[in-house]
């Protein structure tokens, strides 16, 4: 199938074979035709799978073809998608800009982490398309800036991301302030109860659609498990990383502190390095992000949510310095590499607190994962300071070397 057999309008064709793409992905061939006939969908779709062009060309083309009611006056916001993070949301925009590149819609994207006023007077001339993360659009909206009243068509993009962020009071606001009248469209990587609660709860009819499920892992992928213990970990992957040839490692860490940390101590092992997370500044991320696609810097380590906005190709190997709770999260994790025909590398390293995480991961692959030998030669361990004893337990102490050091042992006797 190509996207000529799509029935695309010819400004949308001329645009996505502009950018090279002649055969739509799976998630593409199956929900443009559902999108464009106006139908609910709930799509379950892995990050990669295309599933921004997914939705947003066959809105573009609905858009099109519409007529608008003669009594509306101005542009006024058709179009909503509510993405869970600034850099997803961007990334959105773009895809909305490149595929519209042959229209005259008029799009604007807001988030939170810097100015407002760009974004309050994009809304002030009048936009069709609004792509926004929660948090500022509900505060644009309570400012007067944002009317949602004549909403088309919404989407609500990465919805598991945004239960896992907090944002589910958010999104539920937001959908009491769209028209009851609407067509809705929900994509989520995964689909736990509380997804498919919100999914049933404002969906009318939808059409379902579960694209790559996670078992099936890329064959491109050569995945490992390296069992390191904790302490050793940084030294590990510093050593692991310059004994190979590495075009961009994208490392994963489970805590916004242990990803500042990792890249750090990567920086000091002669590694450049830069970490992504939610209380970076957006201009620290971007040129983050800026910096890692352009090869600058060859080592970015991300946390899972701030990785979710990160398209960068050519990303040779994937590292889970931690490993993920949910058995899903590891396969949109390695999914980053072996993109487009190439072939890519993940190496996990296990500690024995992780030893129950990765049992998980086998399981929903339906296979082990190969063992790879542990720690390289030379591999120091990183010292941190013993836990203190029981109240009154003897402790080995390094002799003191202070100035004025304890008094002999029989002098402290005569003086007791």
């Amino acid at each position: 199938m190509t996207f000529r057999a799509l029935g695309l309008a010819e400004p949308l064709l001329r645009a996505v074979l502009g950018e090279g793409y002649t055969t739509p992905t799976p998630i593409q061939s199956q929900a443009i035709p559902h999108v464009l006939a106006a139908r609910d969908l709930l799509g379950c779709a892995q990050t990669g799978t295309g599933k921004t062009a997914a939705f947003a060309l066959p809105i573009l083309d609905r858009l099109m073809r519409a007529n608008r009611s003669p009594h509306r006056r101005g542009r006024s916001i058709r179009v909503l998608v509510v993405s869970p993070t600034r850099e997803l949301a961007a990334q959105i925009g773009e895809s909305f800009r490149v595929y519209g590149r042959h229209t005259t819609f008029r799009l604007a994207v807001v988030f939170g982490g810097v100015g407002q006023h760009p974004q309050t007077r994009a809304l002030q001339q009048g936009v069709d398309i609004l792509v926004a993360t929660p948090g500022r659009l509900l505060d644009l909206r309570n400012q007067g800036f944002v009317d949602l009243s004549a909403v088309e068509i919404f989407v609500l993009d990465e919805a598991d991301r945004m239960l896992d962020m907090g944002f589910m009071p958010d999104v539920r606001r937001i959908v009491a302030a769209l028209p009851s009248r609407r067509q809705t469209l929900l994509f989520s990587a995964t689909m736990p109860e509380a997804i498919a609660g919100l999914a049933n709860s404002i969906l009318r009819d939808p059409v379902r659609l579960r694209i790559a499920p996670v078992q099936a892992t890329t064959e491109l992928v050569r995945q490992s498990v390296v069992f390191v213990p904790r302490p050793y970990k940084t030294e590990f992957l510093a050593k692991y990383l310059a004994a190979r040839t590495v075009a961009r490692t994208l490392v994963f860490a489970r805590t916004k502190r242990g990803a500042d940390r990792v890249a750090r101590q990567l920086n000091r092992a002669g590694i450049a390095a830069d970490s992504l997370h939610g209380d970076k500044s957006q201009s620290a991320r971007q040129r983050a992000l800026a910096e890692f696609k352009a090869n600058r810097t060859g080592v970015l380590v991300a946390t899972d949510i701030a990785a979710r906005g990160i398209d960068v190709e050519g990303i040779s190997h994937v590292v889970n310095f931690d490993l993920p709770r949910e058995p899903e999260t590891y396969i949109h994790r390695i999914g980053r590499t072996g993109r487009a025909g190439a072939t890519g590398v993940a190496v996990s390293l296990c500690d024995n607190e992780e030893k129950e995480h990765l049992r998980a991961i086998e399981r929903l692959m339906g296979r082990a994962v190969p063992v790879e030998r542990g720690l390289p030669s030379g591999t120091r361990r990183v010292e941190t300071p013993p836990p203190p004893g029981p109240a009154g337990a003897p402790q080995k102490r390094e002799p003191s070397r202070r100035k004025h050091a304890s008094p002999p042992r029989k002098q402290y006797a005569k003086q007791r």
